[in-house]
């Protein structure tokens, strides 16, 4: 499958995005924040992603404020997309949290798997999850 336009929210509607995304093609990662939050993401370059709704929609976080921050509805609390700047991931980036994207179905996409948790970026993703201890 090829990458194609894709709308995507948070559950009350108040943050809407489009993104030029392979639904096919998935990944997670074994952080701590990402355990948590059970996100299934796709990295894309930020010309690729387009905010459809006013900045004020939504509330962030981070742990990490060089890499990357989290961006979170406001109203609803959910999990839509995180921003940030990795050179092992290419530079500036976009994940767009898949989950959040109209008809995505995780069951259909082929995962790979990073290993957060243990800053082990350097090993690259693959076929099996990372162990989380």
């Amino acid at each position: 499958m090829t990458s194609s336009k894709h709308h995507g929210s948070c559950l009350c509607g108040d943050v809407q995005f489009e993104a030029e995304l392979d639904l096919s093609k998935g990944s997670r990662c074994n952080c701590s924040l990402c355990t948590r939050l059970g996100a299934t993401g796709s990295l894309l370059k930020p010309a690729a992603f387009t905010l459809l709704t006013p900045e004020s929609t939504l509330a962030s976080f981070t742990r990490t404020p060089d890499i990357g921050r989290r961006y979170f509805c406001a109203r609803c609390h959910t999990y839509c997309f995180g921003k940030g700047h990795l050179e092992m991931l290419g530079g500036d980036f976009v994940s767009v949290n898949l989950n959040c994207v109209d008809g995505f179905d995780v069951t259909k996409a082929e995962l790979i798997y990073w290993d957060g948790r243990h800053d082990n970026w350097s090993a690259g993703p693959r076929a099996e999850p990372w162990p989380v201890s």
